[in-house]
């Protein structure tokens, strides 16, 4: 994040201009860990005074998440779908609805929205902050799209990351125009009182049902632990389309009535305070927000050290345990070595919650802040004092 001085610059920006508008631009507002920063940080700008716009490409789904009532949501209806609308069309559509909500600058996140936002804003003027969500160097978006990116990106005048060793992957000038700024933890909502029936010994995760979430890798090392624990059972909750290969992957490994895999909630600290450990799986990630949630909700935690977020939130052996990516064997002794060990599993969950002081709203929020200052700056819309 920005040093002290960056922040107390960026304290004295937001004061002089509270009243700024600000067009946030993604691709949907349904359940994900982008789309929920990207939620937190409209409606912390929006209570602060902020005219905040939230364009998105989706059609008019309702928000997944909570927007404060001032942010003003609006679905552009360019989804994939609609073939009908040529990719000139949707890029006059984007920069008109811009144009309207009269933006002082301008943040997108993800990369191919991204790529849309740089080309859309050409030659208006307008402070762009781009924002990569997750390694760029692991998740494929295309040959096409790879071009693109690195053909607009040094249009952009600030790239926002989650980690440092992401910027490696862009050329030096694109580098030069990157700031690292993590995602923002909230406390949990007070805890309410156990459901009745609530399943004692229970291994949570928690994402999209994808890939990238290795929870094919999670299903076969809990299979590994399981004979040695016959009283713990395991609930991965999410949506997605590997569902039924999950599925049948946990019948095959003979987890019928060990294994769950519920859904979506909309209640996700709650789902994890009714847990006795979670366990991130993923094969990379950005800065998984599932995993500061559950340390928020005071939970012992395995995770892998994929690239690139985990390392950073999980201090190793004080409030969770990391292993190496690639071994499934490794994480199934990790589970083994916590699911038959409380005291052990009370110790890393009594500094889990930590995580809430360390990337605290109002700390990710200042580095925003910075980040929006020093494009202000740089495209001469704002003056220096």
């Amino acid at each position: 994040m920005t040093s002290p001085g960056d922040h107390d610059g960026a304290l004295e920006f937001v004061q002089r201009d509270s009243a700024m508008r600000l067009t946030l631009v993604t691709w949907s507002l349904s359940a994900g860990g982008a789309q929920r920063v990207l939620s937190r940080m409209a409606n912390h700008w929006a209570e602060r005074g902020r005219e905040v716009t939230l364009l998105t490409f989706d059609g008019s789904e309702p928000p997944f998440f909570d927007l404060h009532p001032a942010v003003r949501h609006r679905p552009l209806g360019l989804a994939p779908s609609r073939a009908s609308v040529r990719r000139a069309a949707k890029l006059r559509i984007l920069r008109r609805a811009i144009r309207e909500s009269a933006p002082r600058a301008v943040i997108s996140f993800m990369a191919q929205i991204n790529v849309l936002v740089l080309l859309a804003t050409r030659g208006l003027g307008l402070p762009v902050v781009v924002s990569e969500r997750v390694s760029p160097a692991h998740h494929a978006i295309g040959r096409k799209w790879n071009v693109l990116r690195r053909w607009t990106y040094p249009w952009a005048t600030r790239l926002v990351v989650q980690h440092r060793d992401v910027l490696q992957y862009f050329a030096a000038p694109v580098r030069r125009k990157g700031r690292v700024v993590p995602n923002p933890v909230t406390a949990p909502p007070a805890a309410r009182a156990a459901p009745p029936g609530r399943r004692p010994n229970t291994v949570a995760a928690m994402g999209r049902l994808a890939p990238q979430k290795g929870f094919d890798v999670l299903l076969r090392a809990f299979a590994d632990v399981a004979p040695e624990c016959p009283e713990w059972s395991l609930v991965i909750w999410g949506e997605g389309g590997l569902r039924g290969a999950l599925e049948r992957l946990r019948d095959e490994l003979g987890l019928g009535g060990r294994a769950f895999l519920p859904g979506r909630t909309r209640e996700p600290f709650g789902k994890m305070r009714q847990a006795d450990l979670f366990v991130l799986s993923s094969r990379y990630e950005g800065f998984p927000n599932v995993l500061c949630e559950a340390m928020a909700c005071g939970l012992p935690v395995v995770s892998v050290d994929c690239p690139f977020g985990p390392g950073r939130i999980v201090r190793d052996g004080i409030d969770g345990l990391l292993v190496p990516p690639g071994d499934p064997r490794a994480l199934a002794d990790a589970m083994r070595r916590l699911m038959r060990d409380a005291p052990g599993r009370r110790r890393l969950a009594a500094r889990a919650p930590e995580v809430v002081e360390r990337f605290n709203l109002e700390k990710v929020m200042r580095a925003w802040d910075g980040v929006l200052r020093e494009a202000l700056r740089a495209q001469g819309a704002f003056p220096r004092p």
